[in-house]
């Protein structure tokens, strides 16, 4: 007897991929050019980047660059999705002047966290103050 499936969705699966959270304290001592390529190592590997802090606005950029000239050239690269979450930070001179304090002796903005995924495995990042949506490719 062959059995019936009634009122069951099927679940489509997703293509391998993993979350991978890199503390800044791993990239703070690399130069832009070894920061783009250990995130772009990440990145082609079907991993969402999770990143503790945020990128320069210069190495922002070039990361951007460097993705749009690989696609067409790396094999089912199709580019990839980034969004950075800051804290919006309390506006009084006390807590900027102790945030000031933190980044520069870190050397970097910690009261930030930076999502880079593959376009193939990231459709969107939504964000919005009180939550982060992260919707995926079937």
């Amino acid at each position: 007897m062959a059995k019936k499936k009634r009122g069951k969705k099927r679940l489509k699966k997703i293509k391998g991929f993993s979350i991978q959270f890199l503390p800044y304290s791993e990239i703070r001592n690399l130069d832009s050019t070894e920061r783009i390529r250990k995130i772009l190592n990440i990145v082609l590997g079907n991993n969402i980047l999770i990143l503790q802090g945020k990128l320069r606005p210069e190495e922002e950029t070039r990361l951007i660059g460097d993705t749009m000239a690989m696609i067409g050239h790396v094999k089912n690269f199709k580019g990839i999705e980034l969004a950075v979450i800051s804290e919006n930070g309390d506006d009084n001179f006390l807590n900027r002047f102790r945030t000031g304090i933190v980044n520069a002796l870190s050397k970097g903005e910690l009261g930030a966290i930076t999502i880079i995924g593959p376009a193939t495995i990231v459709k969107e990042i939504k964000r919005d103050p009180k939550k982060i949506e992260l919707m995926l490719n079937k």
